[in-house]
């Protein structure tokens, strides 16, 4: 299942509006099909694992990230019957998918075939691979990510607005990859002004990768540029499940004033730098009690001189989708 997760990467911001999912298909102890959705999101991974398999899937035991789809759609057929169609012996799943025309029924499919299916395999990777298409679903909007690249004082440039570079080569470098995981990326109307930013992945072999740029403003947005007028606005952006907000200071402070920050990315430089431009202006907290419990750390690590923390919001249960199968 972890070879599946890293699978379903490959797809990541490029699969929207279905969800990047991945597949592997093993036969005694032998990886002989891999399949991860694919941009667009045709074929599916499971269609893809099949397809390199070949008829080593006879018998064969499927890792899949997703409940495999059990509803016929206008551009391929259905993986549930597929992968029974194929004589695998074992399905071992994820998560399940919350899309109401497969919710349970490509479990059902799969078992009334006689195919033997294990649930809830790395459902906490799965639901945090998928969080695109999973935030979609429950709140019917992007799965928000926000970059901020500051001092250890918290400063995101000098007093006169100088901020190239904040920091080093190596966290400039993973904030390009994480430009190739976003389907959108989105910056505040002063940002564009000042700083023209190309906003494109600088990664060689991932130059194609440059996510939809958006700006955050009330007027028109320039070529090549979609806006919005407001933070709650994201919802509208069409095929965009992961957005990545990168600037600046008050359009920051806006996506997190109205609770639309999922994921925050923190790059800290090894610097300090004393008076000059905070990272943050006013999120609108009344109290200090009300800052508490509200993030938890997933991720920590160095990049070359600087840290990189990756915080995910602590939010309760909306009950909308549950993903994990009840036992069974």
């Amino acid at each position: 299942m972890a070879a599946a997760l890293a699978l379903a990467e490959r797809g990541r911001g490029l699969t929207a509006p279905n969800p990047n999912v991945g597949c592997v298909i093993v036969s005694d102890g032998r990886v002989v099909g891999r399949g991860w959705t694919q941009a667009g999101g045709r074929p599916h991974a499971e269609a893809m694992a099949l397809g390199e398999a070949g008829e080593a899937a006879r018998e064969a035991t499927a890792y899949v990230t997703l409940e495999p789809c059990a509803h016929e759609g206008g551009r391929g057929p259905a993986c549930a019957p597929a992968l029974a169609e194929a004589g695998l012996a074992r399905v071992v799943i994820g998560i399940g998918d919350p899309d109401p025309r497969t919710d349970g029924e490509g479990i059902a499919h799969l078992e009334r075939a006689g195919v033997a299916v294990t649930r809830n395999v790395l459902a906490a990777q799965a639901r945090r691979s998928m969080a695109g298409f999973l935030t979609r679903r429950a709140l019917g909007r992007p799965h928000v990510t926000l970059k901020l690249a500051a001092s250890l004082d918290g400063r995101i440039a000098l007093a006169s607005g100088e901020s190239r570079w904040i920091t080093g080569p190596e966290a400039r470098a993973h904030a390009h990859l994480e430009r190739a995981r976003h389907e959108a990326i989105l910056v505040g109307r002063g940002t564009l002004a000042a700083d023209s930013p190309s906003l494109d992945v600088r990664l060689p072999g991932l130059e194609a990768r440059s996510p939809r740029r958006v700006v955050l403003t009330s007027a028109g947005a320039p070529d090549g540029w979609m806006a919005i007028a407001a933070p709650d606005d994201v919802a509208a952006l069409e095929s965009v499940d992961h957005l990545l907000v990168e600037g600046g200071a008050k359009t920051a402070a806006g996506f997190l004033a109205a609770d639309l920050v999922d994921r925050l990315l923190l790059y800290r430089a090894p610097i300090l730098i004393g008076e000059g431009i905070a990272a943050l202006g006013d999120i609108g907290l009344a109290s200090l009690d009300a800052a508490h419990g509200r993030w938890r750390l997933a991720d920590a690590r160095a990049l070359g001189s600087n840290r990189l923390d990756v915080y995910e919001r602590a939010r309760a249960s909306s009950g909308k989708v549950d993903t994990t199968f009840p036992p069974g």
